[in-house]
Order: C-alpha cells, then structure tokens, then sequence
C-alpha cells in the first residue's frame, strides 16, 4: 500500500474518535460576539492549542484584543507551505426555543432518509469543518510521522463578530504566517455528491443605523402624528433603498459591477441550478431581487442590501400605545468585484441623513467591512486540489461563486500575498446560523479524506 492509501485507511478506522473530539469542541459555548461567553472562548482556543501540540505541531493561543487566535506550525517536510484558516468561535443560538435539543448537546440523528448527520452548534459553521482538516493531520502523522508539506494553522476567535482583531494580528505577524498557498475549508459543496472549489466570494459591509427622536416614549393619543415617530422615519429610509425594479437606489451603489460574462452564464447553466429549487426548500418560490437576472446570477455575482434585524418600541406580549424615542435597524451589503465597502458605507450613511428631519437625530454603528475576491483557477494548487477531490468523491470537482463571504480571504491576499483554496464540505441544508445547525456525517468522514488527499496533491 502506498503512504497515501495507508492514511486514508487510518482515517476510516480512526472515525469514532474522531467525531468525539469533535463532540469535545461542540460542547463548548463559544459565542464570539457575547461578552458572557468570553471564558468558553479562551477555553475553546487552548483546547484547539493543546490537541495540535498532542500530534506534533508548535502551537499556541495568543492573546489579541479580543479572542485568542490559535496559531500552530509543522515546517519539517519539504515542498511548497501552506496556511490553513479556521474559526473556533460560532453564531448565538438564538431563538433557543426553535431548537429540538441542547445546541451544545452534540449527538448524530438520522435522516428520514437515512443519512446521518452531526447535530449541533458549530458542526458545519465552522467547527466541523475545521475539525476535517485536522483529523488529516492527524492520520498523517499517525502513520508516516510526517505531513507531506510545511502546514500552519490559524484558527480565529472572532470570525461570527466582524473579526476585529484579525486585520491587525496578520499584519504584525505576517513574516511568520506567510506561506505559498492558503487553505480555507468554510465553505460548501455543490450538491451531497459533488464536491466544489470557491473561486468567488462577495464582500461585505454591515451598519446599524439607531434614529433618536423624543427624549422618552411618548403617548400615541397626546402626541400622535405631531411628535416624529423614529419607527415610521426608518421603514421609509429603509424602503426608499430598493427601487421597484428591486434595485438597491444607493448613490454609485453599482459602480465597479460589469454584467455576468457570457462564458460564465452559459457554464453556470449546465450546473442544473433553479430558483425553484433552491427556494422551494426554504419555503418560498419567487426570486425577490432584481428583475431580469436569475437566482444563481443574483447571490453569486450581483450585489445585494439586506435589512436584518429592525426593532423599536413596544414588543412584549399584549398591546402598549407609544411612540418609541428611538428606533433601529441593521443593514448588510454583500458586494462584487471592485466594489469598495467604504464608498458603500458613506453612500448609505448619506441615504439615511436626507431622510432623518431636523428634529432627530442619527446614529450609526459600523460592523465590519470586506471587498469582494475572485481566485485564479489556472493556479496549479487549483487543479491539484481539484484532482484530489474528484479521486476522493468519485464525481469532477466544480469550480463555483459563493453569496457568502468570508472576509479573512482578502485580508491574505492583501496582507500575506497568498492565493486561497477554499475546499469546503457544507450542504445548503446545513442550517448555518439557524436553530437545529447541522453536518452530515459522511462530509466530515469524507472531508477528512478529501483534505489528506489535497495535502498529498500539492507535495508533488
């Protein structure tokens, strides 16, 4: 048997402790944007810490601002370095009640149609993900002592936060980070059976927007329609943002965005992909955006501006008449090719200032920033890697876009100069952010695989 063939037959014998050492770190509460979590947080970094000394790596969690970042190397093979990236931290796990079980209570259900699936916060987004690529660590040192490539290891604390402190920490330590390719696994296949490699991600730029009026709630019957009402001030701010075409209305908004190439449309066509599918099982079937462009053109290449969370005013149980003295909403923008977060920022600050009368006044809240990143496919790494998942899944791995984003992708091509090879195993179903967050069992056994077979790809 070869090294290659040797390893992966240790990852198959070696899958129970493994999906325990994943159950490990599901259950802890690692809520980066929650100052009560902090604790779970720094625990949760020195366990990925000490797991990666235990199989042979130089591995620390350091300190930062704010949530440690975990940093580990293994340099002593020859060959082309790599960088792998993955966050420890998770979403919150609100509302607790849509659950069907503790969110930090691991445990693998069956489907109704058999499939077998890891349950829990942070199984796909990220921990699960993350935990793939080092079980493939593991087995190659369990079996040959060896990786077959200098690897390092950056696992981030604040990625579900705006990842505030990452910028920085690259920048001062780039010299020890940089490698020849990086390697991000947070992301999705294309279907169960066909694995995928993201070349495309969008960017992004969140704001909350708080409007402040009277001093204090006021009674609707003394003062209504006389006082300003920071509830009916936003939801028109917010509506003028969309024309009735269901373009965003934002100064410049489009500037930097060409239409989709011909080329591109025409190979995403043969991907089999339809609107009614991909929302038929959220729910819904009619594409909200823009008119005249299909789903798959809109969350991979169009741009978008998302109202996601509002609130002001009265909103416990029975009925309570006042106008609230403030009101708020947050507001995402995934953007494109070379739009620039900053210019969107300023544009919609300036939407919301025309808006707001002279009697109240406006807050804003910045919550992260990103461009948007495209990779070069023709890179060798790419189609080593993409090689190594096709030997594995049996069917062509597929090149694809992404509506999500992910910023620290461009903060390593800016900062550290590397091009990235995002290979993760997610399915659409995942529920990533949602009650009932799950993993398939066969993405994380094969994702292990899948990850010892690129390693072995890019050492020739």
């Amino acid at each position: 048997m070869s090294d290659l063939d040797r390893v992966l037959e240790r990852v198959d014998r070696d899958l129970d402790a493994a999906i325990q050492r994943l159950f490990d770190v599901l259950r802890i509460k690692s809520i980066s944007t929650d100052p009560a979590f902090a604790k779970d947080c720094a625990a949760n970094a020195e366990w990925h810490a000490a797991d990666l000394r235990s199989i042979g790596f130089e591995a620390a969690a350091r300190p930062t601002p704010g949530h440690p970042i975990v940093v580990a190397h293994d340099r002593s093979a020859a060959g082309p370095s790599a960088l792998f990236y993955g966050h420890y931290d998770v979403q919150p796990v609100d509302p607790l009640e849509l659950w069907d079980r503790d969110p930090f209570d691991p445990v693998i259900e069956a489907m109704p149609d058999g499939t077998k699936v890891i349950r829990g916060r942070g199984s796909a987004d990220d921990k699960g993900q993350l935990m793939a690529f080092v079980e493939a660590c593991r087995a190659w040192k369990a079996v040959t002592g060896r990786l077959p490539i200098p690897v390092s290891i950056l696992l981030e604390g604040e990625e579900e936060s705006g990842g505030p402190s990452l910028p920085g920490f690259l920048e001062a330590n780039s010299k020890e980070l940089k490698a020849e390719i990086g390697l991000i696994c947070d992301t999705n296949m294309w279907d169960p059976r066909t694995p995928a490699i993201v070349t495309m991600l969008r960017g992004l730029c969140g704001e909350e927007v708080i409007i402040h009026a009277a001093d204090r709630d006021l009674h609707s019957g003394f003062y209504g329609m006389a006082a300003a009402n920071p509830n009916r001030i936003l939801a028109k701010i917010l509506a003028d943002l969309y024309d009735d075409r269901g373009r965003i209305t934002l100064a410049g908004f489009y500037d930097g965005v060409p239409d989709l190439p011909e080329t591109l449309r025409e190979q995403w066509k043969t991907l089999g992909f339809t609107a009614e599918k991909f929302l038929g099982v959220v729910g819904l079937s009619l594409p909200a955006g823009e008119q005249g462009r299909d789903a798959l053109e809109m969350v991979w290449s169009r741009p978008s501006c998302e109202i996601n969370g509002m609130g002001g005013g009265y909103q416990g149980d029975g009925f309570k008449t006042v106008i609230p003295a403030k009101a708020s909403a947050k507001v995402s923008f995934r953007l494109v090719f070379d739009q620039d977060p900053h210019k969107v920022r300023e544009a919609f600050r300036a939407h919301v200032r025309a808006r707001v009368p002279a009697d109240c006044r406006v807050e804003f809240i910045e919550h992260g920033a990103g461009r948007a990143i495209r990779f070069p496919d023709a890179d060798p790494a790419f189609a080593k890697a993409r090689r190594a998942l096709s030997d594995e899944w049996g069917k062509p791995a597929v090149f694809i876009g992404s509506g999500g984003s992910i910023p620290v992708t461009h903060l390593l091509k800016t900062t550290l100069g590397m091009d990235v090879v995002l290979a993760g195993f997610g399915l659409e179903d995942d529920r990533i952010h949602s009650p009932n967050e799950k993993y398939n069992l066969q993405s994380f056994h094969k994702g292990i695989r899948s990850w010892v077979r690129i390693l072995e790809a890019l050492s020739k």
